[in-house]
């Protein structure tokens, strides 16, 4: 599909094409900002590129999904303001070039079926599959994981969303059939092995994450504002990831009740990926269902994240055969919630979920079946 886009774009068929994946954070949600640990999984909806090099150095874009274009220079690579979609292409290029990667001009076209504003990171994957393409069309040689660094900074320094490293990471090195256990303070990771009698199920509320931003960042605020209560308190830590839960029942009354309650989160969380891990590679998915359940009541409760939607959702999936867990997904306040289903339940489960919704809120989910996939770098 998307090399006969280019062709009907551009007029001649392309000289590459590249794919990256949207993800699921299977859990380990909202640690990655305080150097803490992350479950995500890649998943088989896919942003895909096609290009071809120029002799100048004009890049010419199509976004498929915005049935948009823009063209700009790679001598004066400026943020766009009115195809803001664009940026995330300019940014990447941008930093390439800042590397001493000396890029040519391109006509590329891209699009998928990556759901848009639903927290599966349709934009990280739009960054790794231009940094990808990148590397395709020019046969740079970049480190993997400063090829993460470069997606991640083009997201936080030129489009101006402030996100961890997870998302580009994982639509970068995902695998087939595993999650992948990402340390965010060293970034050293290792691949865990999914059994294959289960199934990733994904349902999409439906809602914009319309608070997810602002929220996020006042989130982001409250971790700062709990570790230096901490410290205050004589503990010597650097970010909520150095704190043990003994620690903060031992001073939990130095900190405020917003505070408090977000620092809970934020070390359980950590604990239950921790655990989760071991669950998997044990084999034990009942025990790491029941994780995902925990994960979910404390993005609900203490970090409250959830909204009635997701929560809707997750209410729906615990209650049918073959799931083995169900939490929200993503920075919260909409988007997507996670389910991990036996696979001969998991049409069923599908069908359920969509069902339930629909009585308990008038509303339809878009519902996903879907598999663990490689990532964009994986080799």
């Amino acid at each position: 599909m998307i090399e006969q886009a280019f062709q009907r774009l551009f007029g001649a068929p392309p000289e590459v094409v590249v794919r990256a994946p949207g993800r699921v954070n299977l859990i380990g949600e909202h640690t990655d900002y305080n150097d803490g640990f992350v479950l995500p999984a890649a998943i088989d909806r896919y942003v895909w590129f096609a290009g071809r090099g120029r002799r100048d150095r004009t890049v010419r874009a199509h976004a498929l999904d915005f049935n948009d274009a823009v063209e700009f220079s790679l001598d004066a690579i400026e943020r766009d303001a009115v195809h803001s979609w664009s940026n995330y292409l300019r940014g990447v290029a941008k930093f390439l070039e800042a590397g001493g990667h000396r890029l040519s001009g391109a006509d590329l076209v891209f699009g998928g079926d990556v759901p848009r504003e639903a927290g599966l990171s349709s934009s990280a994957a739009v960054e790794v599959g231009t940094t990808a393409f990148w590397q395709r069309l020019m046969n740079l040689r970049l480190d993997p994981v400063e090829a993460v660094k470069l997606a991640r900074r083009s997201e936080n320094e030129f489009v101006g969303v402030p996100s961890g490293i997870m998302d580009q990471f994982i639509s970068a090195l995902g695998r087939r059939d595993h999650a992948l256990f990402l340390d965010c303070r060293d970034l050293k990771y290792r691949h865990v092995p999914l059994r294959g009698d289960v199934k990733i199920v994904v349902s999409n509320s439906g809602v914009k994450r319309a608070l997810a931003h602002s929220e996020y960042e006042v989130r982001v605020k409250q971790c700062r504002q709990a570790v230096e209560q901490l410290r205050s308190s004589g503990l010597e830590v650097q970010t909520l990831r150095d704190v043990k839960l003994a620690d903060l029942i031992a001073r939990g009354k130095s900190l405020d009740r917003i505070a408090l309650k977000r620092a809970s989160h934020v070390v359980t969380e950590n604990d239950r990926v921790r655990e989760a891990v071991r669950m998997l590679e044990q084999g034990d998915l009942k025990y790491f269902g029941k994780l995902m359940n925990d994960s979910h009541k404390s993005l609900r409760d203490d970090y409250e994240v959830s909204s009635k939607e997701l929560d809707a959702l997750v209410e729906v999936a615990w209650k049918q055969p073959g799931v083995l867990g169900a939490r929200m997904t993503g920075a919260g306040f909409g988007g997507c919630t996670v389910n991990l289903v036996e696979r001969d339940a998991a049409e069923a489960f599908a069908e359920a979920v969509q069902k339930g919704y629909q009585q308990a809120l008038g509303l339809r989910a878009e519902v996903y079946v879907c598999q663990a996939s490689d990532g964009a770098l994986a080799t």
